[in-house]
């Protein structure tokens, strides 16, 4: 069964990717390939591709093919598992690790293979920014898990979603939007640039925690008369089984977490809809900022050309960007996106970015192996 393309096309009321799918593949029963060989299964190895957003953590496990970027369609999956958040800086060093370990179990478990079948593991992990993150990631894989010999790569999570739109290529940009918001890109030659994705206190307002905050700031300035009135008060205190805006102070410092703000999205583009100027300005500048992060990422590595119209992959992946609303978010950005930069390509991504990153993970042992 293949993942389907509504996982990303997921209701912002879930608001990122949870999906019940469990082991669609048997190890036994690996498709074949279009040369008409079939994958010998454990013959080769496993790889394990890890997707940690700021929200969950997904980890699947697939069968490692050694030819290089010849991958079967659909890629089989033996196991898959979702876990908390791994990003450090939302949960601490403790939490992330225990997450990290426990979903690379689980994935390991449900395909019935074990440690000593790994080839590579490609960990995409939000918050991993700098060569001192990778290092300490890596080191809480190595310590308790994996032996020198199998292949640990770890990078932004930014950086495995593109290659869920790319098949694990790393060219162009790709944009993420859910709880949190960044965009990242390469060039032919390697160089990478990104913009956003340091944090809602540091601006990263076309992000679902952004939207949902702007939200319920102009509810409280509406109450408390320093904003005009906007139809956010009532629907937001309708979701939240709440009676008054004064409630919302409670509501909100007794669990900040950005999942928890971000969750509310789904009002805001409800009241845009239904024609509430406050709403649609929060929206609309969202798409503004999520668009100009793109226009960063795409003038600093030239991805454009010389005269601003070469072909480039866009990958846009996110609860934010993929809702299938009326208030089409995603299809605002596509379009501010594309009156910039006429040859850019919007990729919707067949696959997750976990297996994104299991195919980044094959590559990078495929271009090892060729240079050997």
């Amino acid at each position: 069964t293949n993942f389907p393309t509504t996982h990303f096309s997921i209701s912002l009321d879930l608001f990122f990717w949870v999906d019940e799918m469990r082991n669609p593949h048997s190890n036994g029963n690996l498709p074949k390939l279009d040369d008409g060989r079939e994958s010998n299964g454990y013959g080769d190895g496993v790889i394990l591709g890890l997707d940690g957003g700021a929200t969950s953590t997904v980890c699947v496990c697939v069968p490692f093919f050694p030819y290089g970027d010849r991958f079967p369609e659909p890629i089989p999956i033996l196991g898959r598992a979702v876990a908390g958040c791994t990003n450090r800086n939302s949960v601490g060093e403790t939490a992330a690790k225990d997450s990290l370990e426990q979903v690379i179990s689980e994935a390991l478990s449900q395909s019935g293979s074990d440690k000593s079948h790994v080839r590579g593991v490609c960990l995409g992990v939000s918050g991993v920014n700098h060569p001192s993150d990778q290092e300490m990631v890596e080191h809480w894989i190595r310590w308790d898990m994996f032996p020198s010999h199998v292949k640990v790569y770890v990078q932004n999570d930014a950086i495995v979603a593109l290659a869920s739109g790319t098949m694990g290529k790393l060219h162009g940009c790709v944009l993420i939007a859910g709880t949190g918001c960044i965009a990242y890109g390469f060039d032919e030659d390697g160089r990478e640039a990104r913009a956003s994705g340091a944090g809602p206190i540091l601006g990263d307002w076309g992000s679902g925690y952004g939207i949902s905050a702007q939200a319920l700031t102009a509810v409280i300035r509406a109450h408390d008369g320093r904003g005009p009135e906007t139809m956010l008060t009532s629907t937001i205190l309708k979701a939240l089984g709440l009676s008054s805006p004064d409630e919302l102070i409670g509501w909100t410092y007794a669990d900040p977490s950005w999942a928890r703000i971000a969750a509310l999205v789904p009002q805001v583009v409800t009241c845009a809809e239904a024609g509430d100027e406050i709403s649609d300005k929060i929206l609309v500048d969202a798409a503004d900022d999520l668009a100009l992060s793109v226009k960063a990422v795409v003038q600093r590595l030239g991805l454009c050309g010389k005269d601003g119209t070469a072909s480039f992959p866009v990958v846009m992946v996110g609860g934010v960007l993929n809702a299938n609303m009326k208030w089409d978010i995603g299809k605002e950005v596509s379009k501010r996106i594309n009156k910039h930069f006429p040859g850019a390509q919007t990729i919707i991504p067949k696959v997750e970015p976990a297996v994104g990153a299991a195919l980044l993970a094959m590559n990078f042992l495929a271009v090892k192996n060729d240079v050997s």
